[in-house]
C-alpha cells in the first residue's frame, strides 16, 4: 500500500503521508495528541506512547526526545515564538510550561487534583456547573501579549486567561449549548483579529469570542469540530471528529450517514471551500479515523494527529494500520 496519496479539490490539494515520521527503531505510540512547531520548523509531537514528546525535522528526520517522562495522560501542545513549551495533562488537571529540553518553568493546577465541578469523570455530561481551573483541560493558545487561554475541558465547560506569568485574568463559559456555553472546549486559536476561537466539540461549532470573552458569532453544522488553525490566506482548517469513533456511552450519530472523521476547509465566515474524508475510514493517508488536532506550519502545510487506539483501536474497530499522524504538503 502507499503511504502517500494526493488530495483535495483544485483550491486545496494536498499530499498526505501517513509515515512521514521516521521513529527510532523500538518506539512507538498508541495515539498521537498533538503537535506544534519552534522557530526553526522542528515539529515537536505529544503522544501516548513509549516517548511521549519526539521532535523529528520538517522532513520529519528524528531530532530527539525527553526519554521517559511522567505525564498522566498527555492531551495538547504549544509552543510560542521564543520557544516556551506548553503541554495540558488532561487527566493530571494540569498546564506546564517548559524550555524545549524539558526543564519545567511553571505549572499550573495540581497533579490529580480537579476544580469541583460536580464531576470527578471525563463525561461532559455529568458537569452540574462550570467552575476554575482545571478539570481534565485540554489545550492552549497564546496571545500577542504572551498572555495565553485555556480550554478546560471534558469536566468543566470554561475558558480561562492567564497572564503570561500564569496569574488568572478570568474565565467565562457554562454548560449547555447557548452562546456562550459549552459542551467539550476541545481545542481553540486565535485569530489575527485577535478573537478567540474555540472548536466546542460535542455542540458541533466554533464559537468565536473577543479577548475579553464576550460572545461575537459561531459557526455551527460542523461534525463534532475537535480542533482548528488557521492558513496562510487566513482560510480556516477544522478537524473534525465525526461520528463514527470516539462517542461517549450512550451518545448516537444524529442522523442516518452522519459523516466520519473530516477534515473542512472554511472561509472565516463558515462558507466550506473543501473537504476531505467523511466517509468510512480506511488505513489510507488522507482519510480518518479519529481526528484530535490540527496545526498549520510555517509553509502552509498540516499536520494531524488522532487518538485511534482511545477511539476504538484498542476494541479493534479502527482499520488496521490507521495512521496517528499524517502531514499534508500543500501542493
Amino acid at each position: 500500500m502507499s503511504t502517500t496519496e494526493t488530495i483535495g479539490n483544485d483550491d486545496f490539494r494536498f499530499e498526505a503521508d501517513g509515515q512521514w515520521a521516521k521513529r527510532p527503531e523500538g518506539v512507538n505510540w498508541l495515539d498521537v495528541v498533538a503537535v506544534h512547531f519552534t522557530s526553526d520548523n522542528n515539529v515537536y509531537v505529544f503522544n501516548r506512547g513509549d516517548r511521549e514528546l519526539i521532535f523529528f525535522d520538517s522532513d520529519g528526520n528524528y531530532v530527539g526526545d525527553w526519554g521517559e517522562t511522567d505525564f498522566v495522560r498527555p492531551h495538547g501542545i504549544t509552543i510560542s515564538a521564543d520557544d516556551e513549551l506548553f503541554l495540558t495533562d488532561d487527566f493530571g488537571h494540569t498546564v506546564t510550561k517548559y524550555d524545549l529540553q524539558g526543564n519545567v518553568s511553571m505549572t499550573l493546577g495540581k497533579r490529580g487534583q480537579q476544580s469541583d465541578t460536580g464531576t470527578t469523570n471525563v463525561d461532559y455530561r455529568n458537569i452540574k456547573y462550570s467552575a476554575g481551573p482545571f478539570n481534565f483541560p485540554t489545550n492552549l493558545a497564546i496571545a500577542e501579549d504572551k498572555s495565553f487561554y485555556v480550554s478546560d475541558g471534558y469536566g468543566n465547560a470554561r475558558i480561562h486567561h492567564f497572564t503570561s506569568t500564569g496569574e488568572h485574568i478570568q474565565s467565562w463559559g457554562d454548560p449547555g449549548n447557548k452562546p456562550g456555553q459549552f459542551a467539550v472546549p476541545h481545542d481553540l486559536r486565535i485569530a489575527s483579529t485577535g478573537e478567540i476561537w474555540v472548536a466546542d466539540r460535542e455542540n458541533d461549532r466554533i464559537q468565536i469570542f473577543s479577548p475579553d470573552g464576550d460572545f461575537i458569532r459561531l459557526i455551527d453544522g460542523l461534525a463534532r469540530p475537535a480542533s482548528l488553525d488557521f492558513g496562510p490566506d487566513g482560510e480556516v482548517y477544522v478537524f473534525e471528529l465525526g461520528y463514527r469513533a470516539g462517542m461517549f456511552p450512550g451518545a448516537e450519530p444524529p442522523f442516518a450517514g452522519a459523516p466520519g472523521g473530516r477534515l473542512s476547509v472554511l472561509t472565516q465566515d463558515g462558507e466550506v471551500l473543501c473537504q476531505i474524508g467523511g466517509d468510512d475510514a480506511t488505513s489510507s493517508p488522507g482519510d480518518f479515523y479519529a481526528p484530535h488536532n490540527i496545526r498549520v506550519d510555517f509553509a502552509g502545510n498540516l499536520y494531524l494527529t488522532e487518538v485511534v487506539w482511545a477511539a476504538g483501536g484498542c476494541k479493534g474497530l479502527a482499520p488496521e494500520s490507521s495512521p496517528a499522524l499524517q502531514k499534508l504538503t500543500r501542493i
